[in-house]
């Protein structure tokens, strides 16, 4: 499951310069939220499902992504993204920011009901980003809790706004109540047809990493789904029963449990790195 993380691209240096707190720095609410790797993947496969209940974010990955052939490079990519944004020192946040903003421009077209969309349509940003953060927030709650305050989440949506900004987006939603309210008001544009059941379909029978993986993805599957608003849940008809929830929640802790203990490089745990004071030569000297 480790190699989905956007690491695993090897693209990017998260320890250097030293010193660098990129967009965030370790006293944001931020780096606590995507910095553990479990809760971001069960938030991330929920998210995806939230997500595809627009319409028109649907026909953009419908029409333009490999999504059938290669779902886990899209995960990783997306992975990578985040990481990137979130840990990254100075001038990487930009320059994958400029890199999604130019293929954006490319992601044009019609919904099967002949509704125009575009990637760069910055209210289709706007719900893609909140889907996405209000999704990590949840799974965060559940799974991890060191924001747990009103005034932590706030901290983590304001934060996260920047990103949606920098990408686009517009009348981004910086607060646990603005984001419910956002949801709210976005209900009746949401629909789940054919289309959405068949991306949701290829997301869950997608092979695992490998065989040993394969019992870990399916409990974080089902906890992506666990984690979806009821509403959500009801227009995809994925139904839980609380016996399910419960069992899927226990599990969740238990190989989170596992992989904090087995992850030490990263991207959070780089970034930390980097942001310890340098040792002095001194200090080496064993007594």
């Amino acid at each position: 499951m480790l190699n989905l993380t956007g690491m695993a691209l090897n693209e990017i240096d998260f320890e250097q310069p030293a010193g660098d707190p990129g967009w965030y720095g370790p006293d944001s609410a931020i780096w606590q939220v995507h910095g553990d790797f479990s809760a971001m993947l069960c938030g991330g496969i929920s998210a995806l499902l939230l997500q595809m209940l627009h319409p028109l974010a649907l026909a953009g990955v419908w029409d333009h992504s490999r999504f059938r052939e290669d779902i886990y490079g899209r995960l990783r990519r997306t992975s990578q993204f985040i990481s990137a944004t979130t840990f990254g020192p100075a001038g990487v946040p930009e320059q994958l920011v400029a890199r999604v903003n130019a293929i954006h421009q490319h992601i044009t077209g019609t919904d099967n009901t002949g509704a125009p969309y575009a990637a760069s349509d910055p209210d289709l940003l706007t719900w893609v980003h909140v889907a996405e953060c209000s999704s990590f927030m949840a799974s965060h709650l559940r799974y991890r809790r060191r924001v747990v305050s009103v005034a932590g989440q706030d901290q983590y949506y304001r934060e996260a706004a920047r990103v949606a900004l920098a990408l686009g987006a517009r009348n981004v939603p910086t607060s646990c109540a603005d984001i419910a309210d956002y949801l709210h008001q976005m209900r009746p544009q949401l629909r789940c047809d054919e289309r959405t059941r068949e991306v949701a379909q290829v997301l869950f029978s997608a092979p695992a990493p490998s065989r040993l993986a394969r019992p870990a993805a399916a409990i974080m599957m089902r906890a992506g789904v666990d984690l979806l608003p009821e509403w959500a849940s009801t227009m995809l008809g994925l139904y839980q029963h609380p016996f399910q929830r419960r069992m899927v929640r226990a599990g969740v802790h238990t190989l989170a449990a596992i992989i904090r203990r087995s992850v030490r490089h990263g991207a959070y745990h780089c970034a930390m790195r980097r942001m310890r004071p340098p040792v002095n030569a001194g200090d080496n000297i064993s007594p």
